[in-house]
């Protein structure tokens, strides 16, 4: 489903091998077997048996302090622009909050997630990892969040994308 959902995606990570799966593939695998893999934030969504969408939120670092990096998002293509998106994006924001997480970066398209809350990381002092990303890189404040600043730093397996 991962691999469907960002094949023709004007934005994806390249393939770990030519013409092979989208690297959005890869990095959940490697993400998987990963200490940064936080299971209780991967969250699926499903229509009867079949799978329509997937988030995974791992592991990320805001200077000392513990953070979570979200991505990728994935919805099947055919049940892309129906909500399926929205509603992993809310489930997530509202299962890390409850885990008393402080704050969620990622990198997307500014336009889709600002209605979440998302905002670019400068706005709190939030270094992305490759200052090239600018308002792409963006951060969400969750219940606990203190005002910790700093370069934030995403899961190793992040780093091979």
């Amino acid at each position: 489903m991962t691999a469907a959902a960002f094949r023709d995606a004007d934005y994806s990570a390249p393939p770990a091998e030519p013409g092979g799966d989208p690297g959005e593939v890869a990095l959940i695998d490697s993400l998987r077997d990963d200490s940064g893999w936080m299971p209780e934030l991967s969250l699926v969504a499903v229509d009867g048996e079949l799978i329509v969408g997937h988030v995974v939120g791992s592991r990320a670092w805001l200077g000392d302090s513990p953070a979570v990096g979200l991505g990728p998002l994935s919805v099947s293509p055919e049940r892309q622009k129906a909500g399926v998106g929205s509603a992993l994006m809310h489930a997530i924001l509202g299962a890390a909050d409850a885990l008393g997480e402080s704050i969620v970066g990622l990198l997307g398209e500014p336009s889709y997630y600002a209605r979440f809350g998302f905002v670019p990381a400068a706005l709190h002092d939030v270094k992305a990892p490759d200052i090239s990303w600018g308002e792409y890189f963006q951060v969400r404040t969750l219940t606990t969040y203190g005002g910790a600043a700093g370069l934030f730093s995403y899961a190793a397996p992040f780093e091979a994308v």
